[in-house]
C-alpha cells in the first residue's frame, strides 16, 4: 500500500478544562475516500482542522513526503462560507457607490481565487457547466442563496484540484436538484489520485463514493474502517456514535413562562398577522417575485418551500425588518401599513427569527447565555443592560432546549447544531408573536432535528406564536403546518411563481 497523505498516532488536543479530542490512529491513503460520522457536539470538525495541521496538541499529524496542507487541502464548508460572507460585508462599498450598489466577490472570482496561475479558463467553464452555476458567474455571492454559494465553494475547490478535499456536511441546506448535482460533481472528482474526508450527522447525506468511515462520540474516534463494515458493526451492537438510532429527547409538558416585563398579548382569532396586497421584489434588474398577494391569519403555522435561490429569504426580510424593499409597498404587518410610523425594532419585537444570515453575524466573544438574552433586544451580541428575570428566562429555555450545561459556554466553540438550538432559545425568550424559521434544521443530526421539529410541534399548539417555516424541501412538511407557500423558478432571470395551499389536518406528516 501507498504511504498515507495524513496519519494520526495518539493525538489528544484539549478544547477545554473538561474536554479532549482523542485519536488513537487514523490513517488516510490516496484513493481512499473517508466519512467522518457522528451527531451534533461529536468533534467531527475538530478532527478535520486536527488533520489540517490547523490546531496543535500532542500526536501532530505527519504529512506524505511533497504534501503541504496549505496547498494540497481544500475545504468547502459553512465555516469557510461564512468567513467568505463576512469579507464581503467588511469591504461593502456600495454606500459610497454613486449606484448604490457594490456586487462584491462574484461566483467567477471565488472560483479562481483557489490560487490557479496562469488563468485555466476551460478548467473554469468546465467546473462551472459541472454544478449549473455558469449563469450566475458574474453574481456577487452576498446575494446569492446558501445552497448556491456552497456550489461556487465546491467548484472553487475542483479547479483547484487539491490532493484531499475536505467537505464539511456538503448536502446541508441544498435543495434536491442542487444536491444531485453537487453528489455527480463529487463523484466526478473522487479517484485513485485523491482523497476526500466527508464531514456526516445524517445517515443518508454520506455520499455514494464513500469507501471508509470514522465513527465520532463525545470527541473520541470510536471505530474506523470500510463503510459498510463499520455501519454494519454498529447497527449490531448500537455503539456511541450511531446517533441517526436515538430516540427523540422527552420535552417538557410546558414551555418556560414569558419574562416579566415582555409580556405580549394574545392575537385575537382570525387576526391578520401579515399581509401583501400585490408585493414585488427585484435585485437590479433580476426579478425575484412579483405581484404576489398573500396573508397569514392567528392561528396559521406557514411552509414556505422552494429551491435555493427562487426567493424564500427575499420575502422574509420583507416581513421582518430587514429589506428595504418593503417600504412604499403594500405590506401590512399586525393590521397596520409598514412604514407608517412604526420602527423597525417595534417590528422586530413581535418576530423572533433563526436564520443562516443571523448564525453568520455571531462571532467569537459571546457566550451562549448571552445570545440568548440578546434575543430580548434584537441584538448581535448583548449590549443592553439586562438583569436577573432576563438571564432566567433564558436559561429556562437553554434547559428546555436540552442546553442548560452549555450556558456558560462560549457560543463559537458550540457545534454548529448546538448554535442553531440557541438560536432558536434567543428567538423565543420573548415569545414573539411570529416565529420565523430560515432553514432552521440545518446543522442538525437526526436525533436533534427530530428534537426540533417536536419542540416547534409544542410551540404551535401553545397558540401564542405563529410558526413560518421555510424550507428548501418541498416535501418537508412538519405536523403543526395548516398553510403552505410554494416557490417555483423557472430561470435565473424569471420571477418566481408562487402558489399558496391551505393544509388540512393530518395532511402533513413531518
Amino acid at each position: 500500500m501507498s504511504t498515507p497523505l495524513i496519519e494520526l498516532n495518539n493525538a489528544r488536543y484539549r478544547i477545554s478544562a473538561r474536554n479532549v479530542l482523542r485519536v488513537d490512529a487514523l490513517a488516510l491513503f490516496p484513493g481512499q475516500h473517508w466519512c467522518v460520522f457522528g451527531g451534533n457536539g461529536a468533534g467531527k470538525s475538530m478532527l478535520a482542522a486536527l488533520l489540517s495541521g490547523r490546531l496543535c496538541g500532542s500526536g501532530q499529524p505527519t504529512f506524505a513526503d511533497g504534501f503541504d496542507p496549505r496547498a494540497d487541502i481544500c475545504e468547502v464548508s459553512f465555516a469557510e462560507q461564512k468567513r467568505w460572507w463576512q469579507h464581503d460585508d467588511r469591504h461593502d462599498v456600495s454606500e459610497f457607490s454613486t449606484s448604490a450598489t457594490d456586487a462584491g466577490t462574484t461566483v467567477s472570482a471565488l472560483i479562481c481565487s483557489a490560487g490557479i496561475d496562469p488563468l485555466d479558463t476551460d478548467r473554469l467553464n468546465s467546473v462551472l457547466t459541472l454544478l449549473d452555476i455558469a449563469a450566475i458567474r458574474n453574481q456577487g455571492i452576498r446575494f446569492l442563496s446558501s445552497g448556491q454559494v456552497r456550489r461556487a465553494l465546491l467548484a472553487r475547490a475542483l479547479y483547484r484540484r487539491p490532493k484531499l478535499l475536505i467537505l464539511d456536511n456538503p448536502l446541508e441546506s441544498i435543495d434536491r436538484i442542487s444536491a444531485n448535482r453537487i453528489r455527480e460533481a463529487i463523484e466526478c472528482w473522487m479517484s485513485a489520485d485523491n482523497c476526500t474526508l466527508q464531514l456526516s450527522r445524517r445517515r443518508r447525506d454520506v455520499l455514494p463514493g464513500i469507501t471508509h468511515l470514522a465513527l465520532m462520540h463525545d470527541l473520541v474516534v470510536t471505530a474506523v474502517g470500510m463503510r459498510d463494515e463499520v455501519f454494519a458493526r454498529s447497527a449490531d451492537t448500537k455503539a456511541p456514535g450511531t446517533s441517526w438510532m436515538s430516540d427523540v429527547a422527552q420535552l417538557p409538558a410546558e414551555l418556560p413562562a414569558p419574562c416579566v416585563g415582555y409580556e405580549q398579548a394574545l392575537a385575537a382569532p382570525g387576526q391578520s398577522l401579515i399581509s401583501l396586497r400585490g408585493v414585488s421584489a427585484a435585485y437590479g434588474d433580476k426579478p425575484v417575485f412579483s405581484n404576489l398577494h398573500w396573508e397569514m391569519k392567528a392561528g396559521q403555522h406557514v411552509l414556505i418551500a422552494g429551491p435555493n435561490g427562487s426567493g424564500k429569504s427575499t420575502l422574509l426580510g420583507l416581513i421582518d425588518g430587514d429589506n428595504h424593499k418593503a417600504y412604499g409597498q403594500p405590506v401590512y404587518l399586525f393590521g397596520r401599513l409598514r412604514g407608517t410610523g412604526e420602527t423597525v425594532w417595534q417590528i422586530k419585537a413581535r418576530f423572533g427569527v433563526v436564520s443562516n444570515e443571523l448564525h453568520n453575524r455571531y462571532i467569537k466573544g459571546w457566550r451562549a447565555l448571552d445570545v440568548v438574552v440578546s434575543g430580548f433586544f434584537d441584538s448581535q451580541g448583548l449590549y443592553d443592560d439586562s438583569g436577573a428575570a432576563e438571564a432566567s428566562t433564558a436559561q429556562a429555555w437553554l434547559k428546555t432546549l436540552g442546553l442548560g450545561e452549555l450556558a456558560r459556554a462560549y457560543y463559537h466553540e458550540l457545534s454548529f447544531g448546538e448554535q442553531r438550538l440557541v438560536l432558536l432559545a434567543r428567538a423565543m425568550v420573548k415569545q414573539p408573536w411570529v416565529l420565523v424559521l430560515d432553514e432552521a434544521s440545518v446543522g442538525l443530526d437526526d436525533h436533534h432535528r427530530g428534537k426540533l421539529l417536536a419542540m416547534l410541534d409544542l410551540i404551535a399548539k401553545r397558540g401564542r406564536t405563529h410558526i413560518i417555516y421555510i424550507s428548501h424541501d418541498d416535501e418537508e412538511c412538519p405536523v403543526f403546518i395548516n398553510q403552505k407557500l410554494t416557490f417555483y423558478k423557472s430561470s435565473a432571470d424569471a420571477p418566481a411563481a408562487i402558489t399558496v395551499q391551505e393544509i388540512g389536518a393530518g395532511q402533513c406528516d413531518g
